[in-house]
């Protein structure tokens, strides 16, 4: 089966074309992208503008073109937090499909925890034990920890790097003072839920995912991703913490010239930064291995597992 996964992130609009079938690992035919940035069209009034609303249905009507083309014969379409959180996400999403015919399913936050850890979880496998999984999207931060398949618990926080860079950054970069309230906020947030995911054991593998963490591990040393999925990749805590310190007294342009980070994510990789030093250092993690799986991944392995039917049904049910 050729399957379409279509991930509208707060960063990324992502086309995915993936070639797959019930317990195989799924071989990546195509990917098209476009740094959206969703979060960047929110007005004051957490509603998202017509412009933003414009490209996306545009890039929407591209991918169902492009998908055709590759011969898709399975199209899944899903949102995150932007459109998730977005005072107009419904009547987004509904001018969305009455232009491309794409049904989109909005992922809860503990969705997002679950289907990511998921995908870890496949990719490790049962030998890796009890699991803690972290990812850091734009608008979200996915916390999820486990010994099945099924997460014992999912969580999802508000601490994206691109929600915290617009909500608490000014300057760029930013001032010392921003630096060290957004630290705290961060922290606070966090520490919340620590004693949520502590209550069911100590993890025998902690794991991260998502471009941040990628780009955090990769400026710290590990392999470029040319050298492919399969090098081992990993993000100690001390380099954690030095790099969220560096990194702060950079600006974006600064940033960008960094080994592994891209333009487009430069801005926000900061405030990224704090985010995952907070999580190992709350959770008390000295070392964090990279998987290049992720909720894309999950969402076509938990489709692979079920009869055929909407994305709606990831969850028994509805994922509203």
């Amino acid at each position: 089966m050729r399957l379409g996964v279509l991930d509208i992130g707060s960063n990324t609009v992502h086309l995915l074309v993936v070639d797959a079938h019930r317990g195989a690992r799924p071989m990546p035919a195509y990917s098209h992208k476009e740094g959206l940035r969703l979060t960047e069209y929110l007005d004051e009034d957490n509603r998202l503008a017509e412009e933003g609303i414009e490209r996306l249905a545009a890039f929407v009507e591209e991918a169902v073109h492009l998908a055709e083309d590759k011969g898709v014969e399975d199209l899944l379409a899903f949102a995150t937090s932007a459109v998730r959180e977005a005072a107009n996400g419904e009547e987004v999403l509904a001018q969305v499909e009455a232009r491309s015919g794409v049904h989109i399913a909005v992922l809860s936050g503990r969705d997002e925890a679950r289907l990511t850890f998921l995908a870890v979880r496949r990719w490790f496998g049962w030998s890796s034990g009890r699991l803690l999984a972290f990812d850091i999207g734009g608008g979200s931060l996915e916390i999820a920890a486990g010994v099945d398949e099924e997460p014992d618990v999912a969580v999802s926080l508000p601490l994206g790097a691109g929600r915290l860079t617009r909500d608490w950054f000014t300057g760029d970069p930013p001032s010392t003072e921003e630096v060290r309230k957004l630290r705290k906020h961060v922290r606070t947030e966090i520490a919340r839920t620590v004693g949520d995911v502590a209550r069911f054991g100590e993890p025998d593998r902690a794991v991260a995912t998502s471009k941040t963490f990628k780009q955090l591990a990769r400026i710290a040393g590990a392999a470029p991703s040319s050298d492919g999925p399969y090098i081992s990749r990993a993000l100690s805590r001390e380099n954690m913490a030095d790099w969220a310190i560096k990194l702060t007294t950079m600006g974006a342009a600064e940033r960008a010239q960094l080994s592994g980070v891209s333009e487009g994510r430069a801005a926000q990789l900061a405030a990224g930064a704090l985010v995952a030093d907070a999580t190992m250092d709350l959770f008390e993690v000295e070392r964090l291995e990279v998987c290049p799986w992720a909720l894309r991944e999950g969402v076509i392995l938990r489709r692979l597992d079920l009869l055929p039917g909407r994305l709606d049904q990831l969850n028994g049910g509805t994922l509203e």
